[in-house]
C-alpha cells in the first residue's frame, strides 16, 4: 500500500532496550477534503531513511498495515494496529510521465545556416 502527503514532523531516532532496536517515527498530512494526519513509524535499518527528507516536503511512502493482540495481567484482550514504512519517494518536482533528460538552453546549440530547403529527403521511407 501507499500513501502520499506533506510531512508535518519527522522524529528523532530512538533506540529501545539492549537489543538495539530502533524505531524513528514521520506524521504526514494528507491532500484530502478532509486531511489526515498519519504517524508513520520506520523500524531498524530504515530509519536512516528518513535522514533526507525535510518537514513541508511531498511525499509517497511505501507502508504496511500492522497489528497485534495484547492480553492483560487482568486476562482483559486489547488490539494494537500500527502503519510501517519501509520505501518512501519525494513527488517535489516530479511530473507524471516526464522521463525525459534535462535539455540544454538554446544558445548552447550552433545554428544550421547550410540549410536548403530544395534538398529531398534521403531516407528510405
Amino acid at each position: 500500500m501507499e500513501v502520499q502527503g506533506n510531512i508535518k514532523l519527522i522524529g528523532e531516532t530512538k533506540e529501545y532496550g539492549s537489543n538495539g532496536f530502533r524505531k524513528r517515527e514521520v506524521v504526514i498530512t494528507t491532500e484530502e477534503q478532509y486531511p489526515q494526519f498519519l504517524l508513520i513509524e520506520f523500524i531498524q535499518d530504515k530509519t536512516d531513511i528518513l535522514d533526507q527528507y525535510k518537514v513541508g516536503q511531498k511525499v509517497k511512502i511505501g507502508i504496511n498495515l500492522r497489528g497485534r493482540e495484547w492480553v492483560s495481567p487482568q486476562g482483559e484482550t486489547k488490539y494494537f494496529n500500527s502503519i510501517q514504512g519501509w520505501k518512501i519517494d519525494s513527488l517535489e518536482g516530479a511530473q507524471p510521465g516526464n522521463n525525459m533528460p534535462p535539455v540544454p538552453p538554446s544558445d548552447q546549440f550552433e545554428p544550421a545556416n547550410d540549410l536548403n530547403e530544395d534538398d529531398n529527403d534521403d531516407l528510405p521511407f
